[in-house]
């Protein structure tokens, strides 16, 4: 992946010097000419092509915001009850993620996420305990995680 983005810029710095305009536009043509001949000679590059994982890396951003927002919308809902009936508690993720940088990861998206707090991590890294502000069902506030967080996560690592 690293070569292949080397391989782009160095298409642009040449687009850009070929064309004889030294600006930012004129770079980001020469970028993109560079990407589209990239996906051209990808058979020729060793590894699979970057853009693909630069989609994935923009789908998970996009879903962290989404989440982001739907989980303040239930934050602020819950603030505003007059008598609220939470139910505050710890419970354990299992983790199919299973590098140290992709547990780290998810710990952060859940922590930065409103409502929820990732406490510890097993010793054998394989749980994952949260902290989560209201929880009404263990196992779909699992689920939610999984089909959310860890899936982005491995698609984008793996």
């Amino acid at each position: 992946m690293a070569f292949q983005v080397l391989i782009n810029i160095v298409i642009a710095f040449m687009w850009m010097f070929l064309s004889e305009s030294y600006t930012l536009p004129s770079f980001i043509a020469g970028y993109i000419w560079g990407l589209l001949l990239v996906l051209l000679l990808n058979r020729f590059i060793p590894g699979s092509f970057y853009g693909k994982r630069v989609v994935k890396i923009v789908k998970l951003i996009l879903l962290f915001i989404r989440e982001l927002i739907l989980s303040n919308i239930s934050i602020l809902k819950l603030v505003y009850t007059p008598k609220p009936e939470i139910e505050p508690g710890i419970f354990a993720l299992p983790l199919e993620v299973k590098s140290n940088w992709e547990i780290t990861l998810l710990a952060h998206l859940i922590t930065l996420t409103p409502g929820t707090l990732s406490v510890a991590v097993s010793d054998d890294n394989n749980t994952l305990y949260i902290h989560a502000m209201d929880i009404d069902e263990v196992d779909e506030s699992i689920r939610e995680i999984k089909d959310s967080f860890e899936k982005a996560i491995l698609e984008v690592t793996r």
